[in-house]
């Protein structure tokens, strides 16, 4: 009643409404249904007879049979469920009550300016694409690492874990993003379906994840006990064995990737807070033999989403001096120091405004979701089911060790001799 007052103390001829759902998962469905019956309405077949509202939009009618014009739209926070059967049966209720069209799951990472940035680097620049392959490159990581621990939220991530957390999602989705071939549209009229399609044929690429290419961890207090452990959470069980950190190696199966090892890591409580890309490119053929007894380093590209966002080019030049010996240097550009002058909105602003403009393309649709879950439902229940023991690690470390043996054996090598420097106080 409160919301129909409103609108109808507005006088307004056009009455637009956005729903947040900032809620438990659990009450999704009656929540929907309330607003479904009390505002909302109708039923579909309803909305089609009664057509778009006034601004194109999804229009709608009331629950007393008032028509209303304007359109209905509602913000969905994750968890989307918790593996493939919770989802389906989020899903399923959320569906018979509300299509697609008016359904914007957010993921907040898909709003940063760096992430929407990857399409742009990689299509409109002709040194990329002919790159972004198997034949060039040799390994991939998605990093999202956090400075701290739980901060009092230990009983609800102890429910999901790092796996649901951060990486089922966030840096999943930011994985369809640089592997998914090109898009019919990457703007204009329809691209946000013309995108989402792409994404969701990379997940359906996606081999199961094998727990024997995962590491898991949990932190412990550092050696100071400045910090509590993970389990001296008051809201965490002593014998918890949910991971805090994992990495875990993505295989995708399609002509373009085969071979390539896509590795996700994620933790809390580590060294620094940072979340990037780092693509790293094979040697060059022929370099070994041409430079004889120097030692190549590998070229890499770097997209650092947080803090400091940057796009660095790691490649490799003479050192200064009479010796012919390569050194890492970089083509750097750092956000704060090339556009001193520009405003960077927020990442849920910039998503909102999103759903105002009734654009999906950074949204999440039902059947991304479906795919994204085959592909971590087996492991999670496999942790779950032998209650697999997290390594541990102390507090401010870069977490487990056995991590970056399984980076080794995956391909990756790691350069100890450059550190990139942020210019953003330049």
């Amino acid at each position: 009643d409160d919301v129909r007052s409103a609108e109808t103390a507005s006088g307004a001829a056009c009455v637009n409404r956005l729903f947040y759902f900032a809620i438990p998962p659990s009450v999704f469905v009656p929540i929907g249904t309330s607003l479904k019956n009390a505002i909302i309405g109708p039923s579909e077949e309803e909305e089609k007879e009664m057509g778009n509202g006034c601004d194109g939009g999804d229009g709608t009618g009331t629950g007393t049979g008032q028509q209303h014009i304007g359109w209905n739209r509602l913000i969905i926070e994750k968890p989307f469920g918790k593996d493939t059967a919770s989802f389906e049966k989020l899903s399923s209720a959320m569906g018979a009550l509300y299509t697609e069209k008016h359904l914007y799951r957010i993921d907040h990472y898909l709003g940063k300016e760096m992430v929407k940035n990857l399409m742009m680097m990689r299509y409109s620049n002709a040194i990329f694409e002919p790159l972004w392959n198997r034949n060039h490159i040799s390994n991939v990581q998605i990093t999202f690492k956090e400075n701290f621990g739980t901060k009092g939220r230990g009983g609800y991530f102890d429910g999901y874990g790092i796996i649901r957390d951060i990486i089922q999602n966030h840096l999943l989705q930011v994985l369809t993003l640089v592997a998914m071939e090109p898009p019919v549209a990457c703007s204009g009229e329809n691209y946000s379906n013309y995108v989402r399609n792409e994404k969701v044929k990379v997940l359906d690429s996606i081999l199961p994840v094998e727990l024997e290419d995962c590491v898991l961890g949990q932190y412990l207090a550092p050696e100071d006990g400045s910090e509590p452990a993970y389990v001296d959470d008051p809201t965490v069980p002593d014998d918890s064995v949910t991971p805090t950190y994992a990495a875990m190696v993505l295989r995708i199966n399609n002509p373009r990737w085969e071979g390539v090892p896509f590795i996700l890591k994620a933790g809390k409580a580590l060294n620094e807070r940072k979340a990037e890309i780092r693509i790293q490119f094979k040697q060059p053929p022929g370099a070994a033999a041409m430079f004889p007894g120097e030692k190549i380093p590998h070229n890499e590209l770097v997209m650092r989403l947080q803090p400091d966002e940057a796009v660095y080019m790691k490649m490799n030049v003479k050192e200064p001096g009479l010796r012919t010996t390569p050194v890492i240097s970089e083509l750097d550009l750092t956000y704060k120091s090339s556009f001193p002058d520009a405003f960077n909105v927020d990442a849920y602003t910039r998503l909102i405004l999103d759903v105002l403009r009734g654009s999906q393309a950074a949204f999440v649709r039902d059947d991304e979701l479906r795919s994204a879950w085959k592909i971590f439902t087996p492991v999670l229940h496999r942790i779950e089911r032998e209650k697999v023991q997290p390594i541990k690690y102390a507090y401010g470390s870069r977490g487990p060790a056995e991590a970056d043996e399984l980076l080794r054996k995956e391909g990756f090598k790691y350069h100890a001799e450059y550190e990139w420097q942020s210019r953003s106080n330049l």
